[in-house]
């Protein structure tokens, strides 16, 4: 028998495909495209995905290698799947390989898988285990139903910025289209995105009790391999109706996709900072244009990009205006000015005597501080030395119950020295406050409240953050303190006091974005608030804010809970200054062991290829300059055409592929740290 040549993408940095030869073997199956087969490569094995099965090859005879073997247990990937990883290389000019080899489990890859023969039987005993479909709907407002009836009645592909207030029920929007979705047959499958792992359990439980009897798929990269894989080919199969992820489920195979959900659609973290860097929203909205479906994005504070699209009419926008809980109102939004008001051990009088009137009551309050640790600094009075990083350009900041100092950017940890050593002094002194310490200061202030901290140092073991969630909803706490993880998603019952402490340093970034995320970060924290029914002879919800500069115009739009002008105003700003999303951008990062190594390979770059139409900035060092003893330089590109900022992309890429340097460098489409 003439044997195949098979087409295989590989996870590789060379922007290319790789022919090889199968031989048949008796009563085996002829390859398919979509399945995975096992390759040799340089000198070792590796997995790749097939990608055209040939019956002739320009390699010549004596180049061509062998495929090893052909996962055979697993159902080929679609077409269409392929389709959305080809997409993603294009767009973001990485080799399909680094695309699509990523997006599957680890175990379906390896050089000695897991026996999918055994995973696949697991399926179909969950699929026999399950009860019959019981759906147990709420009652939906006239918004709400309007919506629902807007998302599911779209025949096609639709964009829907579902627009809510906090509190205001986007997730039983959500649920209900969910279920006529699925109730148009026994095969659709819906993909709802969040954007945090900790939002994960509680969104799941939820949907879990709502959609008793259907399969429910969850992917993060906080699973175990095993679970992965089993989750992943419940989803592959078409056997889970509903998956439940992070960004890398948009990557997922799901062959009966009938709807995608982005909720938090504004959350950087839907933005991958490392390897490929795509924005699962951006892909999400392009794969349901690719399936002709209807995507949701839901936000109380939707990103600028996003909101500039339903202003023009690019995608439609849903309201929802009031809070879903009959009598649950939006909290009051107060302003506390820190040069008058001195605060002591981080909090205000008046920030104490409010947390006080929640206690007599038996209410919770939330103390939202952006800023881990006990200390940014620890600090020498005698001679000014400070607490610096010796691999980045950044503090070690304090934490004090561990005894250590410790760079949040590289992890290097030191214990805490016990005296200058630059000086001898032994009066060290920490400068700014984190949770940690803003934690030891409210102990000394109420003695007798139940106080919890929330952060990534509290939550670091698996399974940790869900528990301390749970101990919030069951009124286990008094006083939650908390960073960015409590901000969002999280439906607290008994809190009506939310206070935001030191929120000013972004006022004042050089990032461009910066006003934005605080605004959102605020405006979802403050959500936090009153989202229950307000008690009969209760306090009114209430939100303080701790600032130097009361009278700043964020400050007064979130008083107002007036998103609306907020983002117009942004808006106006960024068209007048040419800035995103009024042009499009890409940014080329370069790091070495010296700063002068990188700034000169992108000053090359930056004259090595023609460039009409697209504006090339100088290059310059990264605000964080140095990271693990590697000094990091960028250089941003910009135009006001997308299209021709793509032509010249692919062609500057290649050019700079053919470069000899010992600089790493990569590009990043569509920046969102700059």
């Amino acid at each position: 028998m003439e044997p195949f040549y098979l087409t295989i993408a590989l996870d590789t940095p060379l922007d290319r495909l790789f022919d090889y030869r199968w031989l048949a073997v008796a009563d085996e199956p002829r390859p398919e495209v979509g399945q995975i087969a096992l390759v040799p490569f340089g000198r070792q094995e590796i997995a790749g995905l097939i990608v055209a099965v040939n019956r002739s090859t320009e390699v010549p005879a004596d180049k061509i290698k062998d495929v090893l073997a052909v996962r055979q247990q697993c159902p080929a990937l679609s077409n269409q799947w392929i389709d959305l990883c080809r997409f993603a290389a294009d767009y973001y000019q990485r080799p399909l390989g680094e695309v699509a080899i990523p997006a599957l489990p680890k175990n379906l890859r390896a050089l000695k898988p897991v026996s999918l023969d055994r995973n696949l039987k697991k399926l179909t005993k969950l699929k026999l285990d399950a009860a019959p479909e019981v759906l147990q709907e709420k009652q939906l407002n006239a918004e709400q139903h309007a919506a629902v009836e807007q998302i599911v009645g779209q025949p096609g592909f639709a964009a829907f910025l579902l627009h809510g207030v906090t509190g205001s029920g986007k997730t039983e929007v959500y649920l209900q289209a969910t279920a006529k979705i699925l109730a148009r047959d026994n095969t659709s499958q819906v993909l709802i995105l969040v954007p945090e792992i900790n939002l994960t359990p509680q969104l799941e439980a939820n949907i879990r009790q709502r959609f008793a009897g259907i399969q429910i798929s969850t992917l993060h990269s906080g699973m175990a391999e095993g679970e992965r894989l089993l989750h992943w080919l419940a989803a592959h199969t078409g056997q889970a109706r509903i998956i439940l992820g992070t960004r890398l489920a948009i990557l997922s195979s799901l062959p009966h996709l009938q709807m995608i959900v982005i909720d938090e659609e504004h959350d950087p973290s839907y933005k991958q900072q490392e390897g490929l860097r795509y924005s699962a929203r951006d892909l999400a909205v392009w794969r349901a244009h690719q399936l002709a479906i209807p995507v949701v994005l839901g936000s109380a504070t939707p990103s600028l990009e996003t909101w500039q699209h339903s202003k023009a009419g690019r995608y439609r926008k849903l309201e929802l205006r009031e809070r879903a809980v009959k009598d649950a109102v939006l909290p009051v939004v107060k302003i506390i000015n820190t040069e008058r008001e001195k605060p002591s051990e981080g909090l205000t009088q008046r920030l104490v005597a409010a947390i006080r009137q929640r206690l007599e009551k038996g209410e919770q309050s939330l103390l939202f501080l952006n800023r881990r640790g006990y200390a940014p600094v620890l600090h020498c009075d005698s001679c000014g030395w400070i607490s610096n990083c010796t691999r980045c350009t950044a503090h070690m900041v304090l934490h004090k119950p561990d005894k250590k100092l410790r760079c949040h950017h590289c992890g290097l940890e030191q214990r805490i020295t016990r005296a200058c050593p630059t000086c001898g002094n032994i009066d060290l002194q920490p400068l700014g406050r984190g949770t940690q310490r803003l934690e030891e200061g409210l102990h000394s202030v109420f003695p007798d409240a139940r106080i919890f901290r929330i952060d990534a140092d509290s939550t670091r073991l698996k399974g940790s953050a869900e528990a301390a969630f749970d101990t919030v909803h069951r009124g286990e706490v008094d006083i939650l303190i908390g960073t960015q993880m409590v901000a969002k998603g999280h439906d607290f019952k008994n809190l009506t006091l939310v206070a935001a402490l030191n929120p000013d340093s972004a006022l004042f970034s050089q990032d461009f974005r910066a006003s934005e995320r605080l605004f959102a970060q605020l405006m979802q924290v403050a959500g936090r608030a009153g989202r229950a029914a307000q008690k009969e002879g209760g306090n009114a919800s209430e939100v303080l804010i701790q600032t130097r500069y009361p009278d700043h115009p964020l400050y007064h739009a979130l008083m107002a809970h007036d998103y609306h002008r907020f983002a117009d105003d942004l808006l106006e700003e960024r068209q007048q200054a040419a800035m995103p999303p009024f042009i499009y951008q890409a940014l080329l990062r370069a790091e070495a062991r010296e700063l002068e190594t990188a700034i000169a390979f992108l000053q090359e770059a930056a004259h090595c290829t023609m460039h009409h139409g697209i504006t090339i900035n100088d290059p310059i060092p990264m605000t964080m300059t140095r990271v693990h003893n590697m000094d990091r330089a960028q250089l941003l590109v910009e135009s006001t055409s997308r299209p021709a900022l793509q032509v010249f992309l692919k062609e500057w890429i290649s050019t700079l592929r053919a470069m000899k340097t010992r600089v790493k460098w990569g590009v990043e489409i569509d920046p969102v740290d700059i």
